[in-house]
């Protein structure tokens, strides 16, 4: 094993390890008064992670070349877009987090080495090739996760988060544990590429099953239904950073790494698996888009619209084709810029005393009183709806081509058909903010880090963001064709 090879394909997971190393030491040392100059560090060792993966994606790499530890870890370009979103959606959660945390009296530099660790942990996610890589990636992301969601200690709904968060999330570790000793024990091995040549000639009914609970496990990671249950609670108790975190980095994350499983290590029975995806799917956007009509607090619409929105990712991967991830990558990358948008305009919504309001009832005629806001949300809200011109619309259509495409007709007709219905509660903000006389509570003024972020993804998500189709299509392609998928043809 060539380990100066290997240490150069994991360049990107070593800054980060180092960089979390260093300032958890130089917090230790210093205390809350280095909590800017971490939160800066930080946000610069994820530039710098970004910088280094950035080429892996623009050469679209893949092959023997981009194997790390004995097969273990796998650097090719879907690994490389993947973590592109990642390091961006981290980044943003660190930017805007010091304002929210220092309102809170929270402005500690835990926060930031916890957000270096998790996308670690994501990161190795992202690039396992092994069941054992896989499991601890996730857990290095989820140990992190899991005390960013109550890391307003005083604050009992953040308390109430962190804990709903841990026990669901150990429950489903211990789901995706015993599908991988099932998965381990009938196919003679954790190896991806061993696993797919194991079930080549054919499901048993233990692989089946492990097959079964690995994907459960993963399901309640993407937030997929019916292992949704824990997401409107941790999204509404945790800090809004950290929502607008967990709402974008580990479901990109997840999401890619459900792929990867999939498509590699079982893909050559892919119709075994494909059953499971599509209920997961149809199931998801159809309670998203109805558990999210009755909601009055704004951050439990966004987990439901998060909800809605992964169920749409997952019918590109239910294609089970490199049209379908493709197309799947592609959704991914706009839904990251809708979501990071959408919890930054949250942000923004506050008193006169610098308080998080998070009342959908907080935000009526806010056309009036602040309409930079309102339109910045609106735009926000018709993208997450789908409806054209704004570059939201795009996302759904490349999944409802791709599954046209494949023969999937009932799946992407019953797909659109649930989008019209999930469109009424993004309607019903827009109709909140325009049209309902104004309750005037909205008057606190946003920082600059804030504004910019929402000046960024507002315009990414406008019809401007058309401009982007053939490079962002480009690096899906490639990024697609770098898995070493075993797929029926």
């Amino acid at each position: 094993m060539d380990y100066s090879a290997s240490f150069q394909l994991i360049a990107p997971e070593l800054v980060l390890a180092v960089s979390g190393l260093i300032l958890l030491l130089v917090s230790a040392f210093v205390g809350d008064k280095s909590a800017r100059a971490v939160h800066i560090l930080a946000v610069v060792a994820l530039g710098a992670a970004f910088a280094l993966v950035l080429p892996v994606a623009l050469y679209g790499a893949a092959g023997p070349d981009t194997l790390a530890f004995a097969d273990l870890f796998r650097a090719d370009a879907f690994a490389a877009f993947a973590k592109l979103l990642i390091f961006a959606a981290s980044a943003a959660a660190l930017i805007v987090a010091p304002r929210f945390l220092s309102a809170a009296a929270a402005k500690r530099p835990e926060y930031a080495v916890l957000v270096i660790f998790a996308t670690l942990g994501m990161c190795i996610m992202v690039s396992a090739n092994d069941l054992i890589t896989l499991y601890m990636g996730l857990e290095l992301n989820s140990l992190a996760a899991y005390v960013l969601a109550a890391f307003l200690r005083d604050n009992v709904r953040s308390a109430e988060a962190g804990l709903k968060y841990f026990v669901l999330g150990a429950l489903a570790s211990g789901i995706l544990l015993f599908g991988m000793s099932l998965t381990y024990g009938f196919a003679g091995t954790t190896s991806f590429e061993g696993i797919a040549l194991a079930i080549s000639g054919g499901l048993t009914t233990g692989q089946l099953f492990g097959l079964t609970f690995v994907l459960a496990g993963l399901a309640f990671k993407i937030s997929a239904a019916p292992f949704h249950m824990w997401t409107p609670d941790v999204y509404e108790g945790a800090p809004t950073p950290t929502t607008m975190f967990f709402a974008s980095a580990p479901k990109v994350a997840a999401i890619a790494l459900l792929a990867r499983v999939s498509l590699e290590a079982f893909g050559s029975q892919a119709l075994a698996w494909q059953q499971i995806v599509i209920f997961a799917a149809l199931l998801s956007i159809v309670i998203g888009a109805l558990g999210a009509i009755g909601q009055t607090n704004i951050k439990r619409l966004l987990a439901f619209s998060s909800i809605n929105n992964v169920g749409f990712i997952l019918i590109g991967l239910a294609v089970g084709t490199a049209a379908g991830a493709s197309a799947m990558m592609v959704y991914l990358a706009i839904y990251t810029v809708m979501t990071i948008g959408s919890f930054v305009a949250v942000m923004l919504m506050r008193d006169a005393d610098g308080n998080q309001l998070e009342g959908i009832s907080d935000l009526a005629g806010l056309s009036v009183t602040r309409p930079v806001l309102a339109w910045c949300m609106l735009a926000l809200m018709f993208s997450l709806a789908g409806i054209p011109p704004l570059f939201g619309f795009w996302g759904k259509f490349v999944v409802f081509q791709a599954a046209v495409e494949a023969d999937l007709l009932a799946l992407a007709a019953i797909g659109i058909a649930a989008s019209v219905i999930g469109a009424f509660y993004y309607i019903k903000i827009v109709k909140v903010m325009f049209f309902d006389e104004p309750a005037d509570t909205i008057k606190g003024d946003g920082d600059t880090p804030h504004w910019a972020l929402l000046a960024i993804c507002t315009l990414l998500i406008s019809p401007l963001g058309y401009l982007l189709i053939g490079p962002l299509g480009n690096l899906a392609d490639m990024a697609a064709a770098s898995l070493a998928m075993i797929v029926p043809a």
